[in-house]
């Protein structure tokens, strides 16, 4: 199973790729929201975990370029600080499947992640 990462937070980004991959994940990682389409046209992850705010494509233009295109079936969780009601709102009106405000347990997100990824298989 692979999952796209796309977090401009360097040590959380390097953190979940970690995690992810011991759980037995493909993971790939993203800085910016360009690079993250990049990646996820080129892989076709069986799963998105997103950041909202990051450069030059945020988290809430992504899920909307996703999911209106090439990838509209893929899930993608919404990791975020911005836990303001309007943003969450507006990521699952954009097509966001779950929302996770950070600083997040590792654990609760493993179960996100697998919930996402059991219905894949």
């Amino acid at each position: 199973m692979k999952i796209v990462v796309a977090e401009d937070e360097i040590i959380l980004a390097k953190t979940l790729e970690e995690k992810l991959k011991l759980e037995g994940y493909k993971v790939f990682v993203a800085t910016d929201g360009r690079s993250a389409l990049d990646l996820i046209e080129k892989e076709k992850p069986d799963l998105i975990m997103t950041d909202i705010m990051m450069p030059y494509t945020s988290g809430l233009e992504l899920i909307s370029i996703v999911k209106s295109g090439f990838a509209k079936k893929t899930p993608i969780i919404v990791l975020s600080s911005m836990g303001e009601e309007n943003i969450v709102l507006q990521a699952f009106e954009l097509g966001a499947d779950d929302f996770i405000t950070k600083p997040f347990n590792p654990t609760e997100l493993s179960l996100r992640v697998k919930r996402f990824t059991l219905k894949k298989k």
